[in-house]
């Protein structure tokens, strides 16, 4: 059996977002990690923030709509989610109801006749259990509802890609069905390599949006001075280089889903803009004037600590609010020791990997020593040993000799080249400069000179990488050209 330290142990809850009237104080952390879900013998209850909009009075009395998405529009036209198709003096978009961390807030969107709250014309006001809403003839009738759905296990141990057979991924998989019909924004945070964009795709592809475009935008790998660029578009001539007009990632992901890869890289000075066009549901284009409408959904990854990020300054809460409606922790590989085996079993069935190199098996000591690695690199380093282990095996058997030096634990045995003739704080020096020569280097070999990438994959800020970078002369772009 492989022990695992306290850190290590498994969370048995799988986060939502904190209620309406819950108090959030930055200081404390506690306040942003509250959970509505619970763990009763294996079964995980969801609380699930929905609202009913029912029309008791005017000629589309008996309308009825309860639903969980972020957005709610009323008006006329087709387009809404409820439509007042009888009523001749609504507006086209009437009002919508929008859900902020304080509540259900009611905007007109400058009606003819003006919307009417309780007896009084606004702009903008707060719900509460049973407002009465007016728009043209019409009256509705408004109700928050929270529900609590009971989200199994899967009984599958598969979902679109990922292999899981231990209850922490059965839930996963679980809550993923669950969620992805749901038109919700949703967090996913886990450690570099956890698989977070095949959680992407899976809520994807089991939602209303499966027929839309997915765009994917890794918040990290991206230039700072082009991002804003990257994520709304730019008009021609808005920058040096902006030769023609281009359709930035939210209006090519209109009608699906948007996954925003790193969130937590993006600057805070486009934190804000993130959020007006999550409010919003509207762009504009680097050097433009025109507003344009994007209906997507919005899922974001990270492998930073966001709670930590609030505390220090670094994200701004309200963001954090805006898309952890749903919040997926996905578990180290260390974990979850018991799916390594089924990972592994899984890889090596694929069809081409048989028609290239037949078929293999791990031997029983491969697989315990598999077992007790502790992969810092998660499933994308166990990818990476299936390639090692492809290579280097020929035969059906894979035993230990068969496994990388690091997984069979001969380089911990290496001694640390230090030079004991020089003072201590010297040594020490020249070790560390060696150390993180080295460690530079290959990480950037590994990642083709892309110094983004190497900053997500070894956990240091962009900028430190830039700064050893510089320290130790190495050439990035050549890197990138050898390979």
């Amino acid at each position: 059996m492989t022990s695992t330290s306290p850190k290590d142990s498994v969370q048995d809850e799988i986060l939502t977002s904190p209620g309406e009237g819950q108090q959030f104080d930055p200081l404390e952390e506690h306040h942003l990690t509250a959970t509505h879900t619970l763990v009763v013998e294996n079964r995980t209850t969801l609380k699930v923030r929905k609202c009913r909009a029912a029309v008791t009075g005017g000629p589309d009395t008996g309308r009825e709509l309860v639903s969980d998405k972020e957005r709610l529009r009323v008006g006329a036209h087709s387009s809404n989610d409820l439509v007042l198709a009888e009523d001749r003096t609504a507006s086209r978009h009437h009002f919508e109801i929008q859900y902020t961390e304080r509540g259900y807030l009611l905007i007109d969107l400058n009606s003819t006749n003006g919307t009417w709250l309780d007896g009084r014309r606004v702009e903008r006001a707060y719900l509460s259990q049973g407002s009465q809403i007016r728009a043209g003839q019409s009256v509705l009738t408004f109700a928050p509802i929270d529900e609590e759905v009971t989200v199994e296990p899967d009984r599958e141990g598969e979902l679109a890609g990922m292999v899981g057979q231990s209850v922490k991924m059965r839930q996963i998989f679980g809550l993923i069905r669950k969620i992805a019909p749901m038109d919700v924004s949703v967090i996913v945070q886990g450690e570099t390599g956890t698989g977070k964009e095949l959680v992407a795709r899976a809520v994807h592809e089991l939602s209303g949006r499966r027929r839309g475009p997915m765009v994917v935008l890794d918040c990290g790998a991206i230039p700072p001075n082009l991002i804003e660029s990257e994520l709304f578009g730019h008009e021609k001539g808005a920058f040096t280089g902006a030769v023609a007009s281009r359709p930035g990632a939210f209006e090519r992901a209109h009608g699906g889903t948007i996954f925003l890869d790193e969130l937590g890289e993006l600057r805070l000075d486009l934190q804000p803009k993130l959020l007006r066009v999550l409010e919003n549901r509207e762009v504009r284009r680097v050097g433009g004037n025109e507003v344009i409408e994007v209906d997507v959904r919005v899922i974001a990854a990270t492998n930073r600590d966001l709670v930590k990020e609030i505390q220090a300054g670094n994200f701004r809460e309200d963001l954090y609010f805006r898309l952890s409606v749903i919040n997926i922790q996905l578990p180290a590989l260390r974990q979850r020791r018991e799916d390594i085996p089924h990972i592994i079993r899984k890889a090596l069935g694929d069809p081409e990997t048989v028609a290239r190199h037949g078929r293999k098996k791990l031997t029983p000591a491969a697989t315990s020593m598999l077992m007790a690695y502790s992969w810092p690199g998660n499933i994308r380093e166990l990818m990476n040993v299936v390639s090692h282990i492809l290579t280097f095996s020929d035969g059906e058997d894979i035993d230990v000799v068969h496994l990388p030096p690091r997984v069979q634990g001969q380089q911990k045995e290496q001694p640390l080249p230090f030079n004991e003739h020089l003072s201590f704080k010297d040594a020490k020096e020249q070790l560390l400069e060696s150390f993180e020569r080295e460690y530079i280097s290959q990480v950037l070999k590994r990642c083709d000179g892309n110094i983004s990438r190497a900053a997500r994959e070894s956990g240091l800020h962009r900028k430190s990488i830039e700064r050893l970078v510089k320290k130790y002369a190495l050439d990035a772009k050549a890197m990138k050209a050898r390979q």
